[in-house]
């Protein structure tokens, strides 16, 4: 069975361009080490909610829009194996440091999960 990394985050609207050219090549990357699909969706019918949402989720502030993206897998070892080869590649790397990402880091949430359903 296949595995799933999955993240949310909040984009600065006027980052945007900047934020896809950075998801376009991290997902040649992601691609290229292996990983069966690379998706990134910008918010699109999402509401505030009373208890939880989407956007309370990254406490989006104005100007800003949520990302969800998420990358499958083989399975998680080859996850695994993928994930260090990323975080060991130059090319990456410039946009694990805070000073490069078009969004506030801080407020991104991610995880890795194991399909219950797959069709």
């Amino acid at each position: 069975m296949s595995y799933v990394d999955g993240f949310v985050l909040p984009v600065p609207l006027d980052r945007m361009n900047e934020y896809k050219k950075m998801a376009r090549k991290a997902g040649k990357i992601w691609m290229e080490y292996g990983a069966l699909s690379y998706n990134e969706c910008v918010a699109d019918d999402v509401k505030p909610g009373k208890s939880t949402s989407f956007p309370q989720s990254v406490k989006l502030k104005a100007g800003e829009t949520v990302v969800f993206s998420w990358v499958v897998y083989e399975n998680k070892r080859s996850r695994d194996q993928i994930m260090k080869k990323i975080m060991e590649d130059p090319r990456f790397a410039i946009y694990m440091d805070p000073k490069n990402m078009p969004f506030d880091g801080k407020r991104m949430f991610f995880g890795g999960f194991k399909p219950i359903v797959e069709l």
